[in-house]
């Protein structure tokens, strides 16, 4: 059988845009559902006073596409449905995505967006790309920057909304800037730099607004950043000096043991007793000699000092 793709295809033009939506009306609809679709998501306990709170406004804006939302508060979970009039099939997905944003701290009016036509979510899980809890920490602070410079530069330049939060980031956009995110969030996590990554975004958003440019190939314009690693050996603090020392081709003798010791001595072949009045007799030599040093020390106050060493008397001066 012939192959098909390389066919012309007039209608496939450049000016069409191949990541637009089509809204979805009413009209188009055939009726409603056969079969109930039904989404839940978990969320943590601090989220439950902000979800009560925000809860109504969630049920107004779902109730636009006829899916209904259920907050369960004992159990601690987020439940969209289908109903009757339920009209658009995408919507139940958007309204699954949006209880996920809500339970990961996106505020609920940021996570509505969700049900709008062209926007996307991405929710990317970093904990397990670095194994060091230290290390973590520290590039998750990367993507965040400096009082949240790196962030803003990030949702800038792909058009996105970032929420950095616990072992998540959750991103919210068009899906080529949502493409962009998972690229730099995961190349950060792997200790690659944002600045470096953010810089070759700004080049390919100053390149894709010449038409001159659009079907050439942009790696030559693009930073090559290559890993700088140290080519000579690391030079430790410490050099032993080595010249005095005599090479001798044998090792060195192994250190004498207790036992060792022991078995020269003799200690070794005594007996219990033995060794019992042994130790007795070292002990009543150690109080002997400790005993006749003090009576030293206390002698040696009573001997009269010699007639020619007295000390010089110090003459007074008198002020005038």
């Amino acid at each position: 059988m012939p192959s098909t793709h390389k066919k012309e295809k007039p209608w496939d033009t450049d000016d069409i845009d191949k990541w637009k939506v089509d809204p979805f009306t009413k009209e188009e609809s055939s009726g409603p559902f056969l079969e109930e679709s039904s989404f839940m998501t978990l969320f943590p306990k601090y989220r439950e006073r902000y979800l009560k709170d925000s809860w109504p406004l969630v049920t107004k804006a779902l109730d636009k596409y006829g899916i209904t939302a259920t907050l369960d508060l004992v159990e601690g979970s987020m439940t969209v449905k289908t109903t009757r009039k339920t009209f658009d099939p995408a919507a139940i997905l958007n309204a699954r995505d949006m209880i996920k944003l809500l339970a990961r701290s996106v505020p609920a009016p940021q996570a509505i967006k969700i049900l709008e036509d062209g926007m996307a979510c991405d929710i990317i899980k970093i904990r397990s790309m670095v194994r060091n809890k230290e290390r973590f920490v520290k590039r998750r602070q990367r993507i965040l920057g400096q009082n949240g410079t790196t962030l803003k530069a990030l949702e800038l330049l792909t058009q996105t909304y970032l929420l950095v939060h616990g072992n998540t980031v959750s991103a919210m956009g068009p899906f080529k800037g949502l493409k962009e995110v998972r690229r730099v969030v995961e190349d950060t996590m792997q200790n690659v730099h944002p600045i470096y990554l953010i810089k070759e975004l700004m080049i390919k958003r100053e390149l894709a607004k010449d038409p001159a440019l659009a079907n050439e190939d942009w790696s030559r314009y693009l930073p090559n950043f290559k890993k700088r690693t140290l080519s000579k050996r690391r030079v430790p603090f410490k050099v032993a000096d080595k010249s005095t020392k005599t090479y001798t081709p044998f090792p060195p003798a192994p250190e004498k043991s207790k036992v060792d010791m022991q078995i020269e001595s003799g200690e070794y072949f005594l007996g219990k007793q033995a060794k019992q009045r042994a130790a007795e007799a070292e002990r009543a030599e150690q109080a002997k000699q400790k005993k006749e040093e003090k009576k030293r020390e206390r002698e040696r106050e009573y001997v009269p000092p010699e007639e020619g060493a007295s000390k010089p008397k110090k003459r007074k001066t008198t002020q005038e």
